[in-house]
């Protein structure tokens, strides 16, 4: 492909046989940068033993995520840095640092000693490359819509794109699949040691994805533009100083970006940790279920985005995140009663409620590993908690002493065999009976998820790449997308999780994404332009 290549849109409805070539290999690149950055989040209940193991283990899995969310907290920052680059210098040299950049890390991680062999230094190590991880997504998935964008029909541009919006989900789709094959292949050590072989994997992956992108030509548009002398020389500045484009970043980062992360983590990150964490599910049983849900789901991405180019991104969009305000809440409520049938019939038939003077009750969080949360009601927490049995909090008079009620039940002050054998006997179980998993209708609800998040996110690329100038595209688009998976989407894990811990309604962490939904319908309905006509060689 030479610079002389004009834009599909002044050759026509048609794109060569070169062109997508180019698209699929930027989309399978871009796969794999997935599965490297997905990986840390599969694993999070691993690796929290591994390198938080000076904690308590309430603290230690919050501790994972938040090593989680820190990969997602310093995407912006790889958004302005490789945004830039972008603009300024192209494409294709951009993508190919990133990949570098998040192959390396990836790698390392599997060769990164535990706790147990160097201490507090492994933590620490842990992470500086899941930021590094973060800092390399910043530049990779702006880079990967517009190169796809730049070489689309105009018509075709939401299908087109939604093959970068899939690629997520296969990046994720690809490393469960790793994982259940590592989990097999070295059974009971897997925990010890097992876990790395992902990571290790990833040098292979590495060495594919740096072939296809030294084997990729520039963006025509980019071309073009730089051949008229029309590129940026301070993108930064043009992005987010000019308030007619700033006001277009915040619309769309508050307005479609923010809703779409957590639709996309809600679905595909956030279920797996509650069917883990909360109702004990085995994880690799959780895991094939996701897997299915994703390999039945897949499709939807490239439907919508499709559905896009005929209808409008707007009306998708829209309908996308106003069913996750409606659904979410009854979504979960469903995964509890056919994942773990046992915990929702013990707790509607013998709750759970702990009385208790509030001063006596701490969150169960302690970075530290200082805290002495040795009281009666820090103790029944932390064990009600750890076995995933959702309870109640009802405050007691100061220096009364804790009560704890099973259903019919009065504990008084906390006797870890009584409490545990109150707990038997009212049906809450150790774990999930996988004999009583309604395993259709789990893979359903996760696949309701799934496509409420395809809504949001199939049409979501093209809307960015269109909402803004060749000239500033790449920084302009990559910023607001960055925040909110970085931030509002990256979180919602860490936030809801914790929420969870401190009330013990399993369910009160869901408020998080209902609350960022509702903002996002109101922003996207009220701000947000149609842009499926608009002509992006500008």
């Amino acid at each position: 492909m030479s610079s002389t290549l004009t834009p599909a849109a002044t050759a026509g409805h048609t794109i060569s046989s070169s062109e997508r070539k180019v698209i699929f290999a930027s989309s399978l690149g871009t796969v794999f940068e997935w599965y490297d950055f997905f990986l840390y989040g599969a694993l999070a209940a691993v690796i929290s033993k591994q390198f938080f193991a000076g904690v308590n283990e309430t603290t230690a899995f919050i501790f994972a995520l938040m090593t989680f969310a820190a990969g997602f907290l310093v995407r912006p920052f790889g958004a302005l840095l490789f945004g830039r680059l972008g603009d300024m210098i192209g494409r294709k040299y951009t993508f190919l640092a990133t990949i570098l950049i998040m192959g390396v890390s990836t790698f390392l991680v599997g060769l990164l000693p535990g706790y147990a062999s160097i201490g507090i230094a492994a933590p620490i190590l842990l992470v500086v490359l899941r930021m590094l991880q973060g800092l390399a997504i910043g530049g990779e998935y702006g880079g990967a819509a517009i190169y796809v964008a730049e070489h689309a029909p105009d018509h075709k541009r939401g299908a087109y794109t939604s093959w970068i919006q899939v690629t997520a989900t296969a990046g994720l789709l690809l490393s469960l699949l790793v994982i259940l094959a590592c989990r097999k292949l070295t059974g009971p050590a897997f925990d010890d040691w097992g876990w790395r072989l992902p990571f290790l994997l990833s040098l292979a992956l590495l060495a594919i994805s740096t072939w296809i992108r030294l084997s990729m030509h520039e963006s025509p548009a980019f071309l073009k533009m730089k051949a008229e002398g029309k590129h940026s020389k301070a993108p930064l500045t043009e992005s987010f100083t000019n308030w007619k484009n700033l006001r277009i970043v915040l619309t769309a980062l508050f307005g479609i970006n923010g809703g779409q992360a957590v639709t996309f983590y809600c679905a595909q990150f956030y279920s797996l940790f509650f069917l883990t964490q909360i109702l004990k599910v085995d994880s690799q049983i959780a895991t094939q279920l996701l897997v299915a849900s994703l390999v039945i789901a897949a499709p939807l991405f490239l439907y919508f985005g499709y559905l896009s180019d005929r209808i409008g991104r707007k009306p998708v969009m829209l309908t996308g995140l106003l069913l996750a305000a409606l659904l979410t809440f009854p979504a979960f409520k469903w995964l509890t009663a056919y994942a773990s049938p046992d915990i929702a019939n013990a707790a509607r038939q013998s709750p759970v409620v702990v009385v208790a003077d509030p001063a006596s009750c701490r969150f169960q969080f302690d970075p530290v590993g200082k805290a002495k949360l040795n009281t009666s009601c820090d103790q029944a927490k932390a064990l009600l908690a750890k076995n995933g049995v959702p309870y109640q909090r009802e405050a007691a008079s100061a220096g009364g002493e804790t009560r704890i009620k099973v259903g019919e039940q009065t504990l008084t002050g906390f006797d870890k065999t009584a409490l545990l054998a109150a707990l038997k006997q009212a049906g809450y179980p150790d774990k999930a009976d996988p004999d009583k998993i309604n395993y259709p209708m789990v893979v359903a609800v996760l696949v309701l998820l799934s496509l409420i998040a395809a809504m949001v996110y199939g049409p979501l690329a093209a809307t960015m790449v269109e909402l803004f100038p060749t000239r500033i595209r790449y920084t302009s688009m990559s910023l607001p997308y960055h925040i909110g998976n970085g931030w509002i989407g990256g979180l919602f894990p860490t936030v809801a999780f914790s929420l969870v811990v401190y009330t013990g309604d399993i369910l009160y962490g869901l408020w998080y994404p209902v609350i960022v939904y509702s903002v996002s319908f109101v922003v996207c309905l009220l701000g947000l332009k149609e842009t499926h006509k608009a002509d992006i060689h500008q």
